[in-house]
């Protein structure tokens, strides 16, 4: 497929949280990653407002095994800690196959459309570990990325069959990733097939709730943008030296 990359993410912990844990104020990890956490993984390795990222699909490479710790978050509305037990993943990694298209409620931006430009800043920026933090789910679970060939290596998931998680969340349509003023949530029934789940794209997910209406977020050149001509020239000025 054009413009895809392919890499894996590990990390010690893992906690992509299932919003019904959330009431209780301790948070319980879903068993797999969600759409929108691998999304936002993948906008940590390179991201423009000009384009779109899908996860395509991603492959469970080790067993799914999960770990309670005791926790002590800060109060919000007076002072003192509560004592929690999160359920984390012991032991993630995922290899993640990703492509980007360009985002047409962004007219505005149509120069910035070089898609040969961004396919390489973006495969560079794998090989580099990303660009800004990663997090598998949460801040406290620090994840690394490293490039990959999707489906090399051994899977503990290999040859095992078929399995349902049910309905869980899928991700976020953003204003300018919809209609252009509604944020809404989606959820969806992932399937996992011998270790890999192929994510249905956004606009397929047949279960959608809108939260409340925000506009775009406007992006001007010199401002709050870089365009990737730009950018480009700049990065590859520093590996010709």
């Amino acid at each position: 497929m054009r413009n895809q990359i392919e890499f894996v993410v590990h990390g010690k912990y893992g906690l992509f949280t299932d919003p019904i844990s959330r009431i209780g104020g301790e948070k319980f990890t879903y068993q797999i990653p969600t759409y929108e956490a691998l999304k936002g993984i993948t906008e940590s390795i390179y991201w423009k407002p000009t384009i779109v990222w899908y996860i395509d699909e991603v492959r469970i490479m080790n067993p799914i095994q999960t770990e309670v710790k005791a926790v002590r978050p800060t109060k919000y509305h007076e002072d003192g800690n509560d004592l929690m037990y999160y359920t984390y993943l012991r032991e993630p990694k995922y290899q993640v196959r990703a492509h980007f298209e360009f985002n047409e409620n962004r007219p505005d931006l149509s120069y910035d459309r070089n898609e040969h430009k961004h396919h390489n800043i973006a495969k560079r920026s794998v090989e580099r570990g990303g660009r800004r933090d990663i997090y598998l789910g949460t801040r406290e679970c620090q994840g690394y990325v490293e490039s990959c060939s999707f489906g090399e290596g051994k899977g503990y998931y290999d040859g095992y069959g078929e399995i349902s998680f049910g309905h869980m969340f899928h991700g976020f349509t953003y204003p300018d990733e919809g209609d252009g003023e509604t944020f809404q949530a989606r959820l969806w029934n992932p399937t996992m097939k011998d270790g890999i789940i192929r994510f249905d794209r956004p606009e397929e997910c047949n279960i959608i709730r809108t939260i409340h209406k925000e506009p775009m977020k406007k992006f001007e050149r010199g401002v709050n943008f870089t365009s990737v001509d730009e950018e480009y020239e700049s990065l590859f000025k520093e590996v010709d030296r």
